[in-house]
């Protein structure tokens, strides 16, 4: 990797830092034998006005999706563990702000890329709702509603 990638990468992540946001979702969902599905998001925003930066990133990084909101701002979606995991190796160095976040979210990709839900072990499933909500208590704003207690008691975790 020159030195133009890495700086690519140290902009991308810079923006990353700024605006936007890493995020492992819990999905309530009743037709999957654990009862829910875990979904990690790295997402970067920006005015619908001035869009080009993400079609930019969309290009260096080569993954992700670009949606308009409502509000008049544009995202830049990338999705997948395994995807997640790619990007944030990447950028990793060069992270300063969202490093707790961008950890848990590496070490809770690299889990959930090699094993299906149900494969994984009762400390594996522990290790990821912790992750969750050190990413969810890292972040400056989150509406979800789903507490610890609950995601462990819907993953059969409670004593």
């Amino acid at each position: 990797m020159g030195s133009r990638s890495k700086l690519d990468l140290a902009y991308i992540a810079g923006f990353l830092d700024g605006d936007g946001s890493l995020m492992l979702q819990v999905k309530l969902r009743s037709d999957t034998s654990r009862g829910v599905r875990f979904m990690a998001t790295l997402c970067l925003y920006q005015d619908t006005r001035h869009e080009d930066p993400l079609l930019w990133v969309r290009e260096i990084l080569g993954i992700g999706y670009i949606s308009h909101r409502n509000d008049g701002m544009t995202e830049l979606r990338i999705n997948g563990f395994a995807s997640i995991q790619k990007v944030l190796v990447q950028l990793r160095p060069f992270i300063r702000f969202k490093i707790v976040q961008a950890d848990a979210l590496l070490q809770a990709c690299t889990l959930l890329k090699l094993k299906k839900i149900r494969e994984l072990s009762e400390q594996e499933l522990r290790t990821l709702v912790e992750l969750v909500f050190v990413i969810r208590n890292n972040n400056y704003k989150s509406n979800a509603t789903l507490s610890k207690e609950v995601l462990l008691d819907r993953l059969g975790l409670t004593p």
